[in-house]
């Protein structure tokens, strides 16, 4: 039933995804930028979108375990029939509502429904698809979102920019509505599992079992969510948080408005990365074998040394721009690839029943991870202005141990895995 890996439903499932994050790339890059223009207050914006980052930690294990006892289609209909209604509101509102309240609110909801809506997508690949085109199927998802990561904010921002922002809130509006729609067709095979009291025990129960899965039953999945932050809190932040602050503050590659194009390049490089390697994940999936996966680490984290000695040897600010904006690239393939081999190795160990909820407890740890780096990296920078190139070569240093730590682990899971 599941040996083609473009069934009728998991085709669906893939144009449905296309539709949807185009639309939240766009709207997700639109609004922010609207506010900044509005207000000019680069430092309401930060708050605004630091806010807006939570509710997705929050609700992103609660949808694991929504996914794990409701209809996985059910959820992708509601969710993006939700979300382009939440659209509709914040434009008919516009005027009449303090800008501020009502964007932080939209944004607030638009992560919270990202996060509860992702772990339905990762766990409905394992129903639609064969064991053997896990890694294809992952890359393809992981390909749509970075492509989407791409061409929405570009997009967006040409729309924006030449039509204004209620254009491209009703393009959004309608993606999210044709996606709902698209979605109604296709069939997720569901089994409904006994439920065991009222909602908060229910939460309880299904958090205890995820944590006594990962931690006893299959402790490798606990070490490579442990990698996988690690990676997060050193290398992943860094990036985040340097490449803006490198190219706008650092360099003087001309005037603002210049720097900021050629920050918003870099940002495009990195999308591309994450493309490039999604379609290379799927073209190279069978040879891309668990105990490999350390070499991937390795590898990203080989990146970051050159983006340092650029800065330590004096090289000309566009010498050091290019430098940067090609390591980028570069480690963002490589990172791409490595999370593709570890959703489908997370996919392949863990059972259906409980699939959602493990993802999704995997993903909100290691986001969590991701805010404690963006602020240590920006009081190491801080604290390091003359000298950023050792804040890089530091993170380039601990993430290499990480990496060639991971690999022996990684090669040890070959033997304690049967399935993968």
């Amino acid at each position: 039933m599941k040996q083609s890996l473009f069934s009728r439903d998991f085709t669906l499932v893939v144009i449905g995804q296309i539709i949807s994050l185009f639309g939240n790339a766009a709207v997700r890059f639109a609004l922010p930028l609207y506010l900044l223009n509005q207000t000019g207050s680069p430092a309401l914006y930060g708050t605004v979108m630091a806010c807006a980052f939570i509710p997705s930690i929050l609700l992103s294990p609660i949808g694991g375990i929504v996914a794990d006892r409701v209809n996985k289609r059910n959820i992708m209909v509601i969710l993006d029939f939700f979300t382009a209604a939440v659209i509709l509101s914040f434009s008919l509102l516009m005027g009449s509502v303090n800008l501020v309240v009502l964007l932080t609110a939209t944004m607030m909801l638009l992560y919270g429904i990202a996060g509860a809506y992702q772990p339905s997508v990762q766990a409905s690949i394992p129903a639609l698809v064969s064991q053997e085109h896990f890694m294809e199927a992952n890359s393809i998802i992981n390909t749509i979102s970075s492509f989407a990561n791409l061409a929405g904010p570009v997009l967006g921002g040409m729309l924006y920019s030449t039509y204004g922002i209620k254009t491209v809130l009703a393009l959004c509006m309608v993606c999210f509505f044709l996606s709902a729609v698209m979605e109604i067709f296709i069939h997720i095979p569901f089994a409904k599992q006994a439920s065991r009291g009222g909602i908060f025990k229910l939460v309880k129960g299904d958090f205890c079992e995820s944590f006594a899965f990962i931690c006893r039953e299959k402790p490798q999945i606990g070490r490579v969510t442990l990698v996988v932050c690690g990676i997060n809190l050193f290398l992943s932040a860094m990036i985040i948080v340097a490449v803006p602050y490198l190219i706008t503050e650092v360099l003087e590659l001309g005037t603002e408005n210049t720097a900021n194009t050629l920050y918003s390049f870099t940002q495009g490089a990195l999308a591309a990365g994450g493309l490039t390697g999604g379609i290379l994940a799927g073209v190279f999936g069978k040879k891309l074998s668990i105990h490999k996966a350390g070499s991937l680490i390795v590898g990203a984290s080989i990146g970051v040394f050159p983006m340092g000695a650029a800065l330590a040897v004096g090289m000309p600010a566009m010498g050091s721009y290019l430098t940067i904006t090609g390591c980028c690239f570069v480690i963002m393939v490589v990172s791409t690839m490595f999370s593709v081999q570890m959703i489908s190795f997370v996919q392949a160990e863990t059972p259906g029943h409980l699939l959602g909820k493990v993802i999704a407890v995997i993903l909100t740890i290691a986001m969590c991870a991701q805010p404690l780096g963006n602020a240590l990296y920006g009081v190491l920078f801080e604290l390091c202005q003359g000298f950023e190139f050792a804040v890089i070569l530091f993170a380039g240093g601990v993430s290499l141990v990480i990496g060639i730590g991971a690999g022996k682990r990684f090669r040890e899971l070959t033997s304690q895995s049967s399935t993968y």
